[in-house]
């Protein structure tokens, strides 16, 4: 699965990388986690990084704290009803420059974090979908509603935009360190991730070339989603 991952190369480096601009004052993220607002390219507005919270609720949702998923599993994507739709109609790439997996340590002394990255810490690309859902409308209370004394709805609420992250069988450097990983798309994949038919991406859904991928071992610190700072994609002496 992927369930951190860190983008804080320069905001003109991720722009050049993606021919996007950024439609916000992009921060540095070192540890980005579940429920943040962070960056995305979506098949509706290719030449712009917005952001959306990351978490996908299918728009049919009621209740959205009964989804918000952070992950899509590739093999089950185009049939399962949270992602079938998200997967034919609104894909988008997430920037990232690595992603973090645990591993148990002997003993049940707990987990140890790692840091994958591509190439020499290149800025890169994980498949992802998004959705749009609107929260329900809710009833304003007796002689809350200038409209009548018996109530009203309320104003229409703001949809929310949401994302997911697809996984994968892992790579031979992935697999020491969980049984699932992140779709990394090599530039040369992006435009079809974004526009290409349901077929097509199909095709794009493989384990990343290992060759290509490092991990390495980071602080403990970074299992805290509170703790965003640069020294936890530094490398540690595996008990420092």
């Amino acid at each position: 699965m992927c369930g951190r991952y860190s983008l804080f190369a320069p905001p003109a480096d991720v722009e050049e990388r993606f021919d996007a601009t950024f439609d916000f004052d992009f921060e540095p993220r070192y540890n980005a986690a579940p429920s943040q607002e962070l960056p995305v390219i979506t098949t509706e507005a290719p030449d712009t990084i917005g952001r959306m919270e990351w978490g996908l609720v299918p728009s049919w949702a009621d209740d959205r704290s009964d989804f918000e998923f952070i992950n899509a599993r590739a093999e089950t994507v185009a049939e399962k009803r949270s992602f079938a739709d998200a997967y034919e109609r609104r894909r988008c790439l997430v920037p990232a420059d690595g992603f973090y997996e645990w591993t148990e340590l002997g003993g049940g002394s707990g987990k140890q974090p790692y840091r994958v990255t591509v190439g020499d810490g290149d800025v890169f690309a994980m498949a992802g979908l998004y959705e749009r859902w609107t929260p329900p409308q809710t009833q304003t209370g007796l002689g809350d509603f200038s409209g009548g004394p018996d109530g009203d709805l309320s104003s229409d609420p703001a949809p929310v935009e949401t994302f997911t992250i697809v996984t994968t069988e892992p790579n031979e450097v992935v697999a020491d360190l969980h049984h699932r990983m992140a779709v990394v798309l090599s530039p040369e994949e992006e435009q079809t991730w974004l526009s290409g038919d349901p077929d097509e991406v199909a095709a794009l859904m493989d384990p990343y070339p290992a060759d290509r991928m490092r991990a390495y071992p980071v602080s403990t610190a970074v299992n805290n989603p509170a703790n965003d700072a640069a020294e936890l994609v530094r490398e540690i002496e595996i008990g420092s």
